[in-house]
């Protein structure tokens, strides 16, 4: 985000360098979002969460390769797509087997959602500025909320004793935030929901 990118930047670089703290602060910023992402399709918190290690394990060794910060999770989705889609082709086999229709179709429709998807660089900075643009915005108090929930993973309490305001006012203005997003951001709810579906 704007008011990160400085910060980022200087963390990718760090990562770029093989600094471990940098690949841990990419690892906490990503796990759960890649995790996240991989439940849609093969339904399975611990695969999923295997799946997101080794998807961390090849981005370390491949660190040399990822050109930009937006890369980093260009090459996670893309691992984690990937790893979905063998998965969900291995059990699709073993549904064969069980002859149960209901799990091969809803496996043909997790392979089709999962092919069209694209993680390109481009179109995921394109996503980010205008995730930014609408973050900008926001009322000033909404705007400073939703970035401590949701960037610096602040709970309500902290957030409420930072802003010296109550803890009823952080929930209002959390959901006026989501309520203007979710009206401004409409059209990219599903890519959104990928990348953020876990914060």
């Amino acid at each position: 985000m704007n008011i990160n990118t400085s910060f980022e930047s200087n963390k990718f670089k760090s990562f770029k360098k093989g600094e471990e703290a940098a690949f841990k602060y990419f690892y906490d910023k990503y796990f759960r979002r890649i995790t996240s992402f991989s439940i849609q399709f093969i339904y399975d918190q611990d695969e999923a969460e295997n799946l997101a290690q080794e998807a961390f394990i090849n981005l370390w060794q491949n660190r040399k390769e990822i050109e930009s910060i937006n890369g980093i999770q260009s090459f996670l989705y893309t691992y984690a797509k990937s790893k979905c889609l063998n998965l969900i082709r291995h059990n699709k086999v073993k549904d064969k087997f069980k002859n149960d229709l209901l799990n091969h179709k809803e496996r043909e429709l997790d392979i089709e959602v999962l092919n069209s998807i694209q993680f390109d660089t481009l179109e995921l900075t394109e996503l980010e500025r205008i995730i930014n643009e609408s973050i900008n915005d926001l009322p000033p108090k909404t705007r400073q909320v939703f970035i401590k929930k949701r960037f610096e993973n602040k709970k309500n309490a902290e957030i409420a004793e930072e802003m010296q305001v109550s803890l009823k006012a952080v929930e209002a203005h959390m959901t006026k935030a989501l309520k203007i997003l979710k009206t401004k951001l409409s059209d990219y709810l599903f890519l959104i929901f990928i990348l953020i579906c876990n914060n």
